[in-house]
Protein backbone atom coordinates (compact mmCIF):
# COMPACT_ATOMS: atom_id res chain seq x y z
CA UNK A 1 0.00 0.00 0.00
CA UNK A 2 1.60 3.47 -0.68
CA UNK A 3 1.78 5.90 2.37
CA UNK A 4 -1.66 7.69 1.33
CA UNK A 5 -3.47 4.41 1.49
CA UNK A 6 -1.71 2.76 4.27
CA UNK A 7 -3.05 6.60 6.30
CA UNK A 8 -6.33 6.47 4.83
CA UNK A 9 -6.48 2.17 6.20
CA UNK A 10 -5.18 3.18 9.57
CA UNK A 11 -7.81 6.27 9.71
CA UNK A 12 -10.00 3.99 9.56
CA UNK A 13 -8.98 1.68 12.09
CA UNK A 14 -9.09 4.11 14.56
CA UNK A 15 -12.93 5.53 13.45
CA UNK A 16 -13.31 1.56 14.27
CA UNK A 17 -11.91 1.52 17.35
CA UNK A 18 -13.40 4.93 18.67
CA UNK A 19 -16.94 3.25 18.04
CA UNK A 20 -18.07 4.46 15.03
CA UNK A 21 -21.00 3.10 13.17
CA UNK A 22 -19.46 0.41 10.34
CA UNK A 23 -22.16 1.19 7.86
CA UNK A 24 -20.27 4.65 7.64
CA UNK A 25 -17.22 2.91 7.36
CA UNK A 26 -17.49 0.93 4.48
CA UNK A 27 -16.72 3.33 1.89
CA UNK A 28 -13.47 4.45 3.75
CA UNK A 29 -12.24 0.37 3.34
CA UNK A 30 -13.66 0.18 -0.47
CA UNK A 31 -11.43 2.64 -1.06
CA UNK A 32 -8.59 0.91 0.29
CA UNK A 33 -9.09 -2.43 -1.37
CA UNK A 34 -10.02 -0.37 -4.83
CA UNK A 35 -6.47 1.79 -4.44
CA UNK A 36 -4.45 -1.52 -2.65
CA UNK A 37 -6.46 -4.85 -4.15
CA UNK A 38 -4.17 -7.13 -2.96
CA UNK A 39 -4.18 -5.90 0.67
CA UNK A 40 -5.32 -8.79 2.69
CA UNK A 41 -6.10 -6.64 5.87
CA UNK A 42 -8.29 -4.30 3.99
CA UNK A 43 -10.14 -7.08 2.30
CA UNK A 44 -10.70 -8.91 5.70
CA UNK A 45 -11.87 -5.41 7.57
CA UNK A 46 -14.55 -4.95 4.77
CA UNK A 47 -15.67 -8.42 5.17
CA UNK A 48 -16.09 -7.59 8.73
CA UNK A 49 -18.40 -5.00 8.29
CA UNK A 50 -20.23 -5.95 5.62
CA UNK A 51 -20.92 -8.99 8.29
CA UNK A 52 -21.75 -6.57 10.95
CA UNK A 53 -23.93 -4.75 9.29
CA UNK A 54 -26.43 -7.64 7.92
CA UNK A 55 -24.59 -7.84 3.93
CA UNK A 56 -23.08 -11.36 4.13
CA UNK A 57 -22.94 -11.71 0.13
CA UNK A 58 -20.71 -8.78 -0.06
CA UNK A 59 -18.89 -9.93 3.05
CA UNK A 60 -18.15 -13.19 1.52
CA UNK A 61 -16.87 -12.07 -2.02
CA UNK A 62 -14.41 -9.93 0.60
CA UNK A 63 -13.45 -12.92 2.58
CA UNK A 64 -12.52 -15.01 -0.07
CA UNK A 65 -10.02 -12.05 -1.56
CA UNK A 66 -8.76 -11.76 2.26
CA UNK A 67 -8.07 -15.63 2.43
CA UNK A 68 -6.79 -15.85 -1.38
CA UNK A 69 -3.89 -13.24 -0.47
CA UNK A 70 -3.05 -13.99 3.04
CA UNK A 71 -4.23 -18.04 3.81
CA UNK A 72 -2.68 -17.72 7.29
CA UNK A 73 -4.78 -14.76 8.63
CA UNK A 74 -7.47 -16.51 11.31
CA UNK A 75 -9.65 -13.44 10.94
CA UNK A 76 -9.86 -13.56 7.59
CA UNK A 77 -11.18 -17.30 8.06
CA UNK A 78 -13.63 -16.61 10.45
CA UNK A 79 -14.90 -13.78 8.56
CA UNK A 80 -15.48 -16.15 5.84
CA UNK A 81 -17.06 -18.54 7.89
CA UNK A 82 -19.21 -16.43 9.39
CA UNK A 83 -20.62 -15.15 5.37
CA UNK A 84 -20.33 -19.20 4.81
CA UNK A 85 -22.96 -19.76 7.67
CA UNK A 86 -25.22 -16.49 6.96
CA UNK A 87 -25.21 -17.86 3.40
CA UNK A 88 -26.02 -21.50 4.40
CA UNK A 89 -22.65 -22.26 2.36
CA UNK A 90 -21.20 -25.83 2.84
CA UNK A 91 -17.51 -25.94 3.78
CA UNK A 92 -17.11 -24.38 6.82
CA UNK A 93 -15.31 -26.68 9.08
CA UNK A 94 -12.17 -26.32 7.00
CA UNK A 95 -11.83 -23.07 7.63
CA UNK A 96 -12.90 -23.14 11.67
CA UNK A 97 -10.16 -26.04 11.91
CA UNK A 98 -7.57 -24.14 10.08
CA UNK A 99 -8.27 -21.15 12.62
CA UNK A 100 -8.06 -24.27 15.75
CA UNK A 101 -4.91 -24.98 14.36
CA UNK A 102 -3.00 -21.47 13.93
CA UNK A 103 -4.59 -19.99 17.41
CA UNK A 104 -2.99 -23.56 18.56
CA UNK A 105 0.25 -22.43 18.01
CA UNK A 106 -0.02 -18.66 18.83
CA UNK A 107 -1.14 -17.09 21.93
CA UNK A 108 -1.01 -13.71 20.57
CA UNK A 109 -3.33 -14.89 17.16
CA UNK A 110 -5.96 -16.57 20.12
CA UNK A 111 -5.89 -13.40 22.07
CA UNK A 112 -6.47 -11.60 18.69
CA UNK A 113 -9.41 -13.82 17.91
CA UNK A 114 -11.24 -14.02 21.35
CA UNK A 115 -11.08 -9.91 21.65
CA UNK A 116 -12.54 -9.53 17.32
CA UNK A 117 -15.25 -12.38 18.85
CA UNK A 118 -16.52 -10.39 22.07
CA UNK A 119 -16.07 -6.58 19.99
CA UNK A 120 -18.34 -8.22 17.07
CA UNK A 121 -20.80 -9.82 19.90
CA UNK A 122 -20.69 -6.38 21.73
CA UNK A 123 -21.43 -4.24 18.42
CA UNK A 124 -23.95 -6.85 17.09
CA UNK A 125 -25.54 -8.54 20.07
CA UNK A 126 -26.81 -12.24 19.87
CA UNK A 127 -25.09 -12.77 16.13
CA UNK A 128 -25.90 -16.49 16.22
CA UNK A 129 -23.01 -17.32 13.28
CA UNK A 130 -20.55 -15.63 15.39
CA UNK A 131 -21.63 -17.23 18.72
CA UNK A 132 -21.57 -21.06 16.83
CA UNK A 133 -17.47 -19.60 15.75
CA UNK A 134 -16.79 -18.67 19.20
CA UNK A 135 -17.88 -22.13 20.21
CA UNK A 136 -16.78 -24.04 18.19
CA UNK A 137 -12.77 -22.51 18.93
CA UNK A 138 -12.86 -21.98 22.48
CA UNK A 139 -15.52 -24.14 24.00
CA UNK A 140 -15.09 -27.76 21.92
Amino acid sequence: MTQAVDSLFDQGIERYKAGEEPETLIPVFKEVCDRAPKSSPAWTCLAWLYLLTDKPGKAYDAAQKGVKLNPQDPQARINLALAMLDTSKKGVRQHVEIVQKLILVSSELREEIEQNIQDGLTRKPEWKSLERIKVWLFES
